[in-house]
């Protein structure tokens, strides 16, 4: 066998061993041919110990391909090992329960199918004749979230996560006062509130920091130690918002509020991080690190988290905030890094992302798109060595961290995307007020773009001037209206899904290109329209009825076939994921049962429909 076989070539392998097994073999082929799509490859190396006594009974294996034993555990028990070949089973219903002292070990590079306690629960319900030769399951699943026990935290509000009434006190309360309170209370903290108004923070850092170390004078006003305006967050929103906030800005307090009023405080040590691919740990991991290496490490683990996810029912939208977390923690800590070694900057910038980065939506495969806005002070001659360094450092490193180096060298280690800020306005002007094809493909980019680090104002007001000029700019809509129906989803002339005929991906669904694209291509029309500033997808959609683009009913339809798409996109990569593969976006039909490829052909249905409502409103666009 080779060392990385192909998709098909392991699906071939498969259905050949399901075929040639004595039992499996029996199945009739429509059935088999069902199966297939249910089974999730595992690849395992030479010396491999693949299953042992706890975990022998977790799920069912089928050898496709390679040579494994069972063996003692114990090194020195004379007992011989048992071989296993291919089309050989082991595992659930085939090992009994307490199978202990004994471990699957690879005698060479082997390939693995598996099947999970409730697939093989099903299939011995759709099959009774094959608890002749297996036993039977009665299988109650764990709930999906214990793959990481913080991701209920994606359906807990946070008002579920609030301890206690919140401690406050008026803004000038004596320093003395404050820290006897928080004694007597057992809290970290205190909000500085009057008038039913947050003002400001208070934690025991603050007091050790700000006030003794300092030696202030303990009578004066608490406010003058105090974090005015602290970020909040509102008591409706999921937990994970808080955590990631906490994270994100290495904070470990966080009010909570509805509206303008105080409900509570939720701290770090209210939901403890325990998993290395917790989102939360993760982020506040990467904050940590001082060198590239400890970067690139952290890094790894964010397959699992998007796996994780995926396993805890995550909406693809929650999925994409927090992999893009991720991602934002990363180039943030980069950028730390290149300012160590290289020094302050010259004069101000704001490092932006671009794509599906800017937007909350990437995935465990993505590359960069990003840019520099610089300050009008900038001079090439005098500042452009340093910032074409730091770009280079940060692109550089992402790369190292799985974010591969844009295909189209749409970085900001191409001096192209380094600009000040004027210079960038007037590429903006001159793409809305000529929209040739290259123009539209690069607005397409970097009219989706967020500031990551720095001066987000530097970004901020370009947005603002460049919204002005897309707002009911008809001749502009138009062409980019052209240029989204130019993708078109993957249905033949009677509805049913088309898949690539020829190339690389024949018989594969592109559910990016074919299905999403089409919908972020939707919702930037929509916001361009109305102005809006908002750049992620949901959110764009959200506003989208403003523009008079789409109707209520239209907007709803698009984020729910958006989401479908989404999830179908991420449990496909996810299963890449586990079989040892890197993730794509291409899919095969027969991966989905033909609920879901009724699921899919609807989604793709909707896109279809509203590209051509769009068509109606710009006929110039066909």
């Amino acid at each position: 066998m080779t060392a990385t076989p192909r998709d098909t070539e392991l699906a071939e392998l498969t259905a050949q061993a399901l075929q040639q097994h004595r039992v499996l073999g029996r199945l009739d082929a429509a059935a088999r041919a069902a199966l297939l799509p249910r089974l999730q490859w595992q690849r395992c190396v030479r010396h491999q110990v693949v299953a042992t006594g706890p975990t022998l009974t977790q799920q069912l294996y089928l050898v496709v391909d390679g040579k494994l034993a069972f063996q003692p555990e114990a090194p020195d028990d004379p007992t011989p090992e048992l071989p296993l070949a291919a089309a050989d089973w082991f595992g659930a219903g085939v090992q009994p329960a307490g199978q202990g002292g004994w471990q699957v070990v690879a005698l060479q590079p082997s390939v693995l199918a598996t099947l999970g306690l409730e697939a093989l629960a099903a299939l011995q319900q759709a099959q009774p004749w094959l608890q002749l030769f297996m036993q039977p399951l009665a299988v109650t699943p764990a709930p999906l979230e214990a793959a990481d026990p913080h991701l209920n935290l994606m359906t807990t509000p946070v008002r579920a996560l609030l301890q206690r009434a919140p401690v406050t006190v008026s803004p000038h309360t004596p320093i003395r006062t404050v820290a006897e309170l928080m004694r007597e209370q057992r809290v970290s903290s205190v909000m500085l509130v009057e008038q039913d108004h947050l003002f400001g923070l208070v934690t025991d850092r603050d007091l050790r920091n700000r006030a003794l170390a300092a030696g202030l004078d303990t009578a004066l006003p608490v406010l003058e130690i105090a974090t005015v305006a602290p970020l909040t967050i509102d008591i409706h929103a999921p937990g994970f918002e808080a955590l990631l906030l906490m994270a994100r800005h290495n904070i470990h307090h966080v009010p909570v509020v509805d509206g303008t009023r105080v409900m509570g405080m939720v701290t770090a040590t209210d939901v403890a991080e325990q998993h290395s691919t917790s989102a939360v740990y993760l982020a506040g991991d990467i904050h940590k690190q001082t060198t590239l290496a400890g970067l690139v490490a952290a890094a790894g683990k964010v397959r699992a988290l998007q796996k994780h996810l995926s396993a805890a029912g995550a909406s693809a939208h929650s999925t994409g905030t927090i992999v893009t977390a991720i991602t934002d923690a990363l180039t943030t800590r980069l950028l730390h890094l290149a300012e160590v070694q290289l020094g302050p900057a010259p004069v101000d910038f704001a490092w932006i992302a671009a794509g599906s980065q800017a937007r909350h939506e990437q995935t465990a495969r993505s590359d960069q798109d990003n840019a520099l806005v610089l300050d009008d002070a900038f001079d090439e001659a005098t500042h452009g060595a340093y910032f074409e360094r730091l770009a280079r450092f940060v692109c550089d490193g992402l790369a190292a961290c799985g974010y591969v180096h844009c295909p189209g060298d749409m970085m900001a280690m191409n001096p192209r995307w380094r600009l000040p800020r004027q210079q960038w306005a007037e590429l903006f002007r001159q793409w809305v007020d000529t929209p040739d094809p290259t123009a539209l493909m690069l607005t397409c980019t970097f009219f989706d773009a967020r500031a990551i680090a720095g001066r987000a104002e530097l970004l901020d007001s370009l947005r603002q001037q460049t919204l002005l000029r897309t707002r009911g700019n008809g001749l502009f809509l138009a062409h980019l209206a052209g240029n989204a129906l130019s993708r078109q989803p993957p249905l033949g002339l009677f509805g049913g899904l088309a898949t690539a005929r020829s190339g690389d991906h024949k018989g594969t669904l592109d559910l990016k290109h074919t299905g999403i694209v089409p919908v972020i291509d939707l919702a930037r029309i929509y916001a361009l329209a109305a102005g809006h500033p908002a750049v992620n997808t949901h959110d764009r959609l959200a506003h989208a009825a403003e523009s008079g683009e789409i109707s209520p009913q239209g907007v709803r339809d698009l984020r729910d076939a958006l989401e479908h798409l989404s999830q179908v996109r991420i449990r496909h990569q996810s299963r890449q994921i586990a079989a040892g593969y890197a993730a794509d976006n291409y899919l095969r039909p027969e991966e989905l049962s033909n609920f879901e490829r009724s699921q899919l052909k609807d989604a793709f249905g909707v896109v279809k429909s509203q590209q051509d409502v769009l068509a109606q409103r710009y006929p110039m666009a066909r």
